[in-house]
């Protein structure tokens, strides 16, 4: 599923490098059949966490992008596909983090991420062309996670494909980050190390949340189930 999704994903930003608005809503529809497509797979839990990762992750990024402006899509706006785009990196990061391999190696996988994120971090603040200091906090409140978190794994496999779209999405011009972080002015890389520090707090947020949002499913679904019954419910004969 990875590696099709990931060659799905370049594919989409790379057809959205020529696109104008209206066929924007097009790469949208194919995001969200995709989404729902492999939501098919998923357990109820990891249902409930994608949709909150796209809940809390949309309305990020209209304070991010949008109000704030800490990075620019190419047209301006927020495109449509950005949304349920949002769920295809958790469950990319997801499945990642269930592989096989990172199931037998979990914390050599946390390990190595770290040491990547380490590099980053360091050639963004003394070797790449922008300072990146921004990304530098991020990415300490990202290995913070990553050592102490709830889902150390969940949150190192998801900045693998954030870490991939940052740079090849900047790269291509789909979107670009400011030098500076407005009003704080604080220097901040092109893509930043720390991109995707944004991802653990949407992630933390699915993971604690899911649970409620389950159970107020299943309450809709028996109060509607008992409002149906008691319509159902035969009137009972008149004796007069």
């Amino acid at each position: 599923m990875v590696p099709t999704v990931t060659l799905l994903t370049a594919l989409g930003l790379g057809l959205d490098h020529f696109a104008g608005r209206g066929e924007q809503v097009l790469l949208s529809l194919g995001t969200l059949l995709i989404l729902l497509a492999l939501a098919r797979y998923l357990t109820p839990q990891e249902r409930a966490q994608t949709a909150l990762v796209v809940v809390v992750a949309t309305m990020a990024e209209v304070v991010g992008s949008i109000l704030w402006g800490i990075y620019r899509y190419r047209l301006g706006n927020l495109p449509p596909f950005v949304p349920p785009g949002h769920g295809l990196v958790y469950v990319t990061g997801l499945r990642i983090s269930q592989s096989a391999l990172v199931r037998r190696h979990g914390r050599t996988f946390v390990a190595l991420v770290l040491v990547g994120l380490v590099g980053w971090t360091a050639a963004g603040l003394l070797a790449l062309p922008r300072t990146d200091v921004a990304g530098a906090v991020g990415a300490a409140t990202l290995a913070v996670f990553l050592l102490r978190g709830r889902s150390p794994t969940v949150y190192a496999g998801v900045f693998c494909f954030v870490a991939f779209l940052e740079l090849y999405g900047t790269a291509i011009g789909t979107w670009r980050w400011a030098a500076e972080v407005p009003v704080l002015g604080v220097p901040d890389g092109n893509p930043p190390s720390g991109a995707a520090s944004g991802y653990v707090f949407f992630d933390i947020s699915a993971l604690a949340l899911a649970p409620w949002l389950l159970a107020g499913v299943d309450a809709t679904r028996r109060r509607w189930s008992a409002g149906l019954a008691g319509l159902r419910r035969p009137l009972p004969a008149d004796t007069s």
